[in-house]
């Protein structure tokens, strides 16, 4: 029914006598609608009617944008559209349930329709604090850069009290190191661990159920007793054990995973916390009704703290790796470590262990060799904690060229003198002045002290000045040279004569032409 019909349907119903909250009932208004509409004329009725038509309404800039993408992808979401718009336009300033009209006002326009499938599920009751978090693993194809399709796996985990969400990816499946780094970087991220973890049938962590008497792999074992958290393993058919983060993997991968171009895994395990700062993490939940973050905030408390990250060499033979990235650092916790320039190595083994040592990061390429690194666990995000002596020592380079060059001239205090000026004057483009010296002592050999004497007795503290009064000393000596009447000449100057040229007609005679 239009809103022009509802308007004059509500003036009706007033004029026979129905009381406000009747009319809202039968119209399907609020309260407050009944009022708005009671307070219009008929004439002031039909003006905002068509007002309504051709306002502008907050998504309409974007219209082009959303258009595309359902075109491209019909499967996308309004809540996918939503985070879109944020992370592409920066664009957050509507609600989503504007975003879900406007989205479905369109794909009726353009007949975009969408499929949805249903999975039925029973309700369980909510878990107090701190008592359980949910782990599972899923994986998705997605395109690469380069036009390609890869596959990606992901180990994702959920509160299950504030439902706050975390998860990282890689490009090869999960091995149980893996499972078991990716709990300790849960619990960082987390700030403590709760009392049970609730986990699928794992080939990775279990090895057989064994009527109730579950047999761990040996590697998890050691895991789950130094850590100290109780397991509850699911049953076959039984989705409302792990409902909760069946529903997470499932709205990352169908929400920051769909449909976006992967590069490099870094850059898309930071995309996905970013993700889940803004969206997963942020967005109203369907079923608590509030944020995760704002539940997780009163939940954190009650967490079991946990020690400063596990080495596993102890427990487990051997200890966390990390690879050695082309700028000779690696990655930990969100920020980067040196390691000697040259640990590098192109098309080598690029993979160090690290362990952790009270407050220190200790980086060693195998277990028991001497470290390559030590470094102090910084408590920031994003910073680059860099050894002294892990650059480049550029200033010995620089050095040794110097007293190479020196080695042409006969006054060492001079040149010496001569080399500071330029050093203090041309910091940035030494290795430049010094390759000009070079060549003008090997072009100009003769006149060098002199023009050294010049250049320091004018202040002419520049290789190009040096080269420039070299050559010129060298041109007035050209010039003062008596010229030889006895007809010698040295190789020198027959080579650089040149040979008479003959006119054609010469040749033409001499080969009896015309």
């Amino acid at each position: 029914m239009l809103k022009l019909e509802v308007i004059v349907e509500v003036h009706q119903l007033k004029k026979q006598g129905f009381k406000i909250s009747a009319i809202a009932r039968k119209c399907n208004l609020s309260r407050t609608t009944v009022y708005e509409y009671l307070e219009m004329n008929l004439e002031e009725a039909y003006e905002w009617v068509n007002k309504l038509k051709t306002r502008e309404r907050k998504l309409d800039p974007y219209r082009d944008n959303i258009l595309s993408w359902l075109k491209e992808h019909p499967d996308l979401s309004a809540s996918q559209i939503s985070d879109w718009l944020e992370e592409r336009c920066h664009f957050k300033d509507v609600g989503d349930s504007t975003v879900r009209t406007y989205v479905r006002e369109l794909r009726e326009e353009y007949h975009i329709p969408k499929t949805l499938s249903y999975r039925s599920y029973e309700a369980v009751e909510e878990l107090p604090k701190a008592k359980q978090m949910q782990v599972d693993f899923g994986e998705k194809k997605v395109k690469t850069s380069e036009g390609k399709t890869t596959k990606l796996y992901i180990i994702a985990f959920v509160l299950s009290h504030s439902r706050f969400k975390y998860a990282v990816w890689q490009e090869r499946p999960f091995t149980t190191r893996d499972v078991i780094q990716c709990h300790e970087k849960a619990f960082e991220f987390y700030g403590g661990m709760t009392e049970e973890i609730v986990y699928d049938q794992d080939k990775l962590m279990i090895v057989s159920e064994n009527g109730g008497d579950i047999i761990y792999t040996e590697e998890f074992q050691a895991y789950r007793q130094q850590r100290g958290f109780r397991i509850y393993l699911c049953r076959g058919a039984d989705p409302e054990s792990k409902g909760k983060i069946e529903n997470v993997v499932k709205f990352i991968k169908g929400n920051f995973a769909k449909n976006r171009v992967f590069h490099q895994l870094d850059t898309w395990n930071e995309q996905c916390l970013a993700w889940l700062e803004r969206k997963g993490n942020y967005q109203v939940h369907n079923t608590i009704k509030k944020r995760p973050v704002e539940v997780f905030a009163l939940e954190k408390p009650h967490l079991r703290k946990v020690s400063s990250l596990l080495s596993f060499e102890s427990n487990h033979g051997s200890s966390i790796t990390r690879t050695v990235h082309k700028d000779n650092i690696i990655k930990f916790q969100s920020n980067r470590y040196s390691v000697p320039l040259g640990t590098y190595k192109p098309n080598g083994d690029n993979t160090v262990r690290i362990r952790i040592l009270e407050d220190q990061l200790i980086i060693e390429k195998n277990h028991g060799e001497e470290p390559l690194a030590v470094h102090r666990l910084s408590k920031g995000k994003g910073q680059l904690i860099k050894n002294a002596n892990h650059g480049r020592d550029r200033s010995k380079g620089i050095a040794a060229y110097m007293e190479t060059v020196k080695e042409s001239f006969e006054d060492g205090e001079k040149i010496q003198l001569f080399l500071d000026k330029i050093h203090q004057r041309y910091p940035r483009y030494i290795r430049d002045q010094l390759q000009i010296l070079q060549k003008a002592v090997k072009e100009f050999s003769p006149y060098i002290p002199s023009a050294l004497d010049i250049c320091i007795d004018r202040g002419l503290w520049s290789a190009n000045d040096f080269r420039d009064v070299a050559k010129h000393l060298a041109g007035i000596q050209m010039r003062e040279e008596p010229s030889l009447d006895n007809g010698s000449r040295s190789a020198s100057q027959y080579y650089k004569e040149k040979a008479t040229v003959r006119e054609l007609h010469g040749y033409l005679k001499i080969l009896g032409g015309a």
